[in-house]
């Protein structure tokens, strides 16, 4: 008598096997991600500060460069507001880095520029100022530029006065 030797071998296939190991991996690997990241936050930075410099053009334009900033911030946390000498009837002009009039626009009273194109404000960004169309052509004007944190508060970046370009 002659026994048959019948292999029943009906198992995965590698390829299937494979492809399931790693499917496996990749699930545990976001469930472990997902548990640990709100553990993980980035450590707090303290509230930023800058250095500018401002300088009147012979064109009729006002520059107001970071020459150095903290850290890097969202051009829709910082503001800017231009402030009128006392005793003269004019509007402030105010607004956000990230504003579509401002942010590198061109033709307007001020336009925001972002050197390296990252929607952030960093080190050697800086504003333009049509000194003619703002009205800040006969100097005595301020510039303020703050900041507004995660929580709301503002932080004063920098209060300085623009330079007459007549």
């Amino acid at each position: 008598m002659r026994r048959e030797r019948v292999d029943a071998d009906e198992a995965v296939s590698p390829v299937i096997a494979t492809v399931l190991l790693m499917a496996i991996t990749v699930l545990l690997a976001s469930a472990v991600y997902l548990l640990v990241d709100d553990a993980i936050t980035a450590p707090d930075k303290g509230e930023p500060y800058a250095k500018m410099s401002v300088r009147a053009l012979d064109n009729g334009f006002q520059v107001v460069r970071f020459t150095d900033l903290s850290q890097n911030l969202y051009t829709s946390s910082v503001t800017f507001t231009l402030t009128p000498p006392a005793g003269i009837n004019a509007t402030s002009i105010t607004g956000y880095v990230s504003d579509a009039d401002v942010y590198g626009a061109i033709g307007e009273p001020v336009t925001f520029h972002d050197r390296d194109a990252s929607f952030t404000v960093n080190r050697g960004d800086y504003f333009v100022i049509n000194a003619t169309a703002a009205g800040t052509d006969q100097g005595d004007w301020s510039i303020y530029i703050r900041s507004i944190g995660p929580s709301g508060g503002v932080t004063e970046l920098a209060a300085l006065p623009l330079p007459a370009t007549e």
